[in-house]
């Protein structure tokens, strides 16, 4: 039996879930008890407490 080229929608249904499972692999959660805990010093955290120091004086 000889080997078939893929079709292109299957071509893109095969690059489209190669990238989606290695989106997932990379996915990374920030949640309370989670090994990638969000940092002190990050611009994220130094935002937040800007933001809350101006509600707070507002």
């Amino acid at each position: 039996m000889a080997v078939t080229r893929l079709k292109r929608k299957d071509r893109k249904n095969k690059t489209t879930s190669r990238l989606e499972v290695k989106f997932l692999k990379g996915a990374t959660n920030i949640e309370k008890g989670s090994r990638s805990l969000q940092s002190k010093t990050d611009q994220l955290a130094k935002n937040n407490a800007l933001l809350a120091k101006l509600v707070a004086s507002a």
